[in-house]
């Protein structure tokens, strides 16, 4: 059944609104006095913003209700509120990371010795991340260890006013970031030369393409199927490398990034290509879920999830 358009809206589509304007003088208030007079001036930033965007608001509540039969997590409006409450402070962790305020010593890192043992062979590999946490602690933290080359592929048009504010506070914000609307030869060319030269390529595995068909598979999410990218598995097969997991949460407080392997290698026979890609994509697919119930309120995709587009039925003929 057809959705109403409202509500099957592409990710890209959605503004950033007044949100960023507001994170801006939030953030000037934490610099000047601290987190709790931050949070006291947020909440009514964030009631005006839940009120008035109902497209991101039912995003919420949808994802909201689906966590609840795997964990319990508030429903209805102040669910959603404490939902973009755990937004706006992920937002204001990434502003203080470029702004030199966020105490980088504090974070911990699980599996990172699989990244080092990745390094030692001088060869690079992906990183497929997801819109979970705060994913600025790893590209600030790259900057710290030289020895570790990431390119972040992105797609920056729908976020542009908040990627200038981050290269306000922070030059260096914009150095490894290469948008990326479609993969073209010279991109695929490009990232080989960084894989080659030990660098890992990160890109997101919980968005789809912005494309009028996008190349996707399903994979069970919170107990319904969802439209996943096949890109992240399609360009490790091309670049013959690795895949890695990178996910980013904080946990009592504290700040994770963890990381897993998910293949040695990628390869995609033209017989088995469909199967291969269902059956990676729904292995990503789990450990996202695995972690989104472990930290319910840090993902933030807000928009229809769920919503399945018209796809490109088969990849196998590429």
């Amino acid at each position: 059944m057809t959705k109403p358009a409202a509500t099957n809206r592409h990710w890209a589509s959605m503004n950033e609104v007044g949100f960023v304007a507001g994170m801006r003088l939030l953030f000037w208030i934490f610099r000047y006095f601290g987190r709790w007079p931050f949070r006291i001036v947020l909440y009514p930033v964030l009631l005006w913003y839940v009120m008035l965007q109902a497209v991101p608001r039912r995003a919420s509540m949808d994802y909201l209700r689906r966590m609840n039969a795997y964990r319990a997590v508030r429903q209805g409006w102040l669910g959603v509120f404490r939902h973009f409450a755990a937004f706006a402070e992920s937002i204001l962790d990434k502003m203080l990371l470029w702004g030199g305020l966020f105490k980088t010593e504090q974070v911990q890192y699980h599996g990172q010795e699989q990244i080092h043992a990745q390094m030692l062979t001088r060869s690079g590999a992906v990183l497929i991340c997801s819109h979970q946490g705060n994913l600025e602690m790893c590209r600030v933290l790259s900057r710290d260890f030289p020895d570790v080359k990431l390119t972040i592929l992105v797609h920056t048009k729908h976020a542009q006013a908040f990627n200038r504010m981050l290269g306000q506070l922070d030059p260096h914000s914009q150095m490894d970031l290469l948008q990326v609307t479609e993969m073209t030869p010279a991109t695929a060319m490009l990232l080989a030369e960084k894989i080659a030269g030990g660098g890992f390529v990160v890109i997101a595995g919980d968005r789809i393409p912005v494309a009028p068909q996008p190349r996707v598979a399903c994979a069970k999410f919170l107990g319904q199927d969802a439209a996943f990218p096949v890109g992240p598995y399609v360009l490790a097969s091309i670049l013959q490398c690795p895949v890695y997991l990178l996910f980013s949460l904080q946990m009592d407080g504290v700040p994770q990034v963890r990381f897993e392997l998910l293949r040695e290698s990628v390869r995609l026979p033209r017989k088995d290509r469909d199967t291969m890609l269902q059956e990676l994509i729904a292995a990503y697919a789990a450990r996202l879920e695995h972690y989104c119930v472990q930290a319910p309120l840090q993902w933030f995709n807000f928009y229809d999830f769920w919503y399945i587009p018209h796809l490109e039925q088969t990849d196998a003929s590429r």
